[in-house]
């Protein structure tokens, strides 16, 4: 439970889904197989990072668009889980994805591409962002775009929460993440096939040069179990994945998200606050379903011993 009074996250996915999850005996191609159990779930990696920062007593309000019978039936979920939602209506249809998993091998997961939404309706969005913003504490813009989205409008998006004096966060891929970086996003958090995807660079350090050099603030890059990678004006630091962690990493990024957001909203430095995105990070491997972390290992991670090492000198 959040607490009451505190200043809320606003958080933008720009192109959620219904989740569904299937859970199989193990995953195999090309054969019937048994679903032993289903879920379905407001998803999206916005929608993630929202769960998770609830969890963290981080209270949001999301900016969603949604359409159609799957998008009424999402504002329905996120409704009944007493996730604060406004939602901009589209014409088109909110997408859904599914993931397979099984415990023993990497999920296997199957994303629509999502509906594609009219500049009408991305005005719109902006105005009732701009809305939202009112007495926030932070913007996290987090998620793939649907079809045919210019740059522009992630550029728009970062400027509306400069407009309104919060932070901003940013993980989306492509070319879109080179516009929130032109934009002057505060913080950048790609993954690292995705920082040397939009860039083009050989290695990380050149990614994170890169995009600090179009106009990002600070730029952190996940690196799955090998940490996260940061770097800002003052450097450059990392922290290693927590070891012995296996399960399901299907939204550890988005928790990691929510982890990094939570810390630096709470007044971490962003070395600091990369600590409590690794913990948060290996604390949702451990749940079965994307937005949902063990809250008891995440503060049992966070506790543990471990410092931020300053990398800079050495890349």
């Amino acid at each position: 439970m959040t607490t009451p009074g505190a200043r809320r996250v606003v958080v933008v996915t720009p192109n959620p889904a219904v989740d569904i999850t299937y859970t199989v005996a193990e995953q195999q191609l090309g054969v019937t197989q048994r679903v032993q159990s289903v879920v379905r779930r407001a998803g999206g990696k916005g929608v993630n990072v929202a769960r998770v920062l609830e969890t963290l007593d981080v209270p949001t309000l999301q900016v969603l668009p949604l359409g159609g019978a799957s998008g009424t039936w999402l504002a329905d979920a996120l409704a009944a889980d007493d996730l604060p939602t406004r939602v901009v209506e589209l014409r088109a249809e909110t997408r859904s994805t599914v993931a397979v998993v099984d415990g023993i091998h990497h999920p296997t997961l199957f994303a629509e591409a999502g509906p594609v939404v009219t500049p009408e309706e991305w005005a719109t969005l902006t105005t009732e962002l701009r809305r939202a913003l009112h007495d926030a504490s932070a913007l996290v813009i987090s998620g793939s775009l649907p079809p045919a989205t210019p740059d522009a409008v992630v550029e728009a998006l970062v400027r509306t929460g400069h407009d309104a004096g919060v932070p901003v966060i940013v993980d989306v891929s492509g070319t879109a993440l080179l516009a929130a970086a032109r934009a002057g996003a505060t913080i950048l958090k790609p993954n690292l096939d995705e920082a040397l995807e939009a860039t083009g660079a050989a290695d990380l350090a050149s990614a994170r040069a890169a995009l600090l050099a179009l106009g990002a603030r600070a730029v952190v890059i996940s690196r799955g179990a090998d940490g996260l990678t940061a770097g800002d004006a003052d450097g450059a630091h990392e922290v290693p994945a927590v070891p012995g962690v296996s399960g399901n990493p299907t939204g550890a990024g988005d928790a990691a998200t929510a982890g990094l957001v939570a810390a630096l909203r709470a007044g971490a430095t962003l070395p600091e606050a990369l600590r409590t995105a690794a913990a948060a990070g290996a604390a949702a491997v451990l749940e079965p379903i994307a937005g949902a972390i063990d809250l008891a290992a995440f503060h049992r991670f966070l506790d543990a011993p471990a410092a931020p090492d300053p990398i800079g000198a050495t890349e």
